[in-house]
């Protein structure tokens, strides 16, 4: 599975964490991915999506 909105098209990013005696050691950061009940073409279907993508969306939906 992977770790990439379908949406948006975010997906992790690599850097280092920084120990006190700035020591760097790899880490990754993934993106915010939950499970949502979307519509899609009049059928509910389960997506796995940012969270910052599906709050666009149902900002976008909120007028109608």
């Amino acid at each position: 599975m992977s770790r990439v909105c379908p949406i948006t098209g975010k997906g992790p990013l690599s850097g280092n964490n920084r120990s006190h005696s700035v020591r760097a050691t790899r880490r990754v950061w993934n993106a915010n991915l939950q499970k949502y009940r979307i519509n899609i073409n009049g059928k509910m279907v389960q997506v796995r999506m940012s969270a910052r993508a599906y709050r666009s969306l149902t900002k976008s939906t909120k007028g109608e």
